[in-house]
C-alpha cells in the first residue's frame, strides 16, 4: 500500500505568471488568480503549504464590472474612531488605486489564516508604463 504524498515547502518550483486584465471580469479573474497563488492548479497540490505561483497582474484599470457594480459596490473601512467609517465606490477606488480593486477581490477569496497572509505576498502588480513596470516588487531570483 503506497502512502500519499505530501509536498514540502522546499519541493516547490514557483513559476511566474502574467495577466493581461484588461476586459476580464473582476470576480472570474479573480478567482483563477487565488486558484493559481493557492497552487490548486498543481497536480500535487496540499493545502497546508505554499505551493503557489507567483501572479503579475497588468491592465487592472481595465477590468470588467457588470451591472451598476461601478457605482453601487461599495468598499468600507474604518479607522477605529468613532465616526471614522470610511466608504468609497468601485469607479473611485479604480481612478485612485486601480490595484486595490483586485487585490481586495483576490484577498477575500484566500482561506482566512496565517498561510494566507503569505500568500497573498505573491501577488505582484504593474503599471502599463513601462518606466514604471522597471520598479515592480519582483525578486531578483526569477
Amino acid at each position: 500500500m503506497e502512502l500519499t504524498k505530501y509536498r514540502r515547502k522546499e519541493d516547490t518550483v514557483m513559476k511566474w505568471y502574467e495577466i493581461d486584465a484588461a476586459g476580464l471580469t473582476l470576480g472570474r479573474l479573480a478567482t483563477r488568480v487565488a486558484d493559481i497563488l493557492r497552487g490548486k492548479n498543481k497536480a500535487d497540490y496540499t493545502p497546508s503549504v505554499d505551493c503557489g505561483d507567483y501572479v503579475i497582474i497588468i491592465n487592472a484599470e481595465k477590468i470588467h464590472l457588470s451591472g451598476n457594480k461601478w457605482s453601487d459596490k461599495k468598499y468600507y473601512r474604518y479607522s477605529g474612531y468613532q465616526s471614522g467609517m470610511k466608504e468609497i465606490s468601485a469607479e473611485n477606488l479604480i481612478a485612485k488605486h486601480p490595484d486595490q480593486l483586485i487585490r481586495k477581490a483576490v484577498k477575500g477569496m484566500l482561506p482566512k489564516n496565517k498561510l494566507a497572509n503569505q500568500i497573498y505576498t505573491c501577488l505582484l502588480y504593474t503599471s502599463p508604463s513601462p518606466r514604471d513596470r522597471t520598479r515592480s516588487r519582483m525578486p531578483s531570483s526569477a
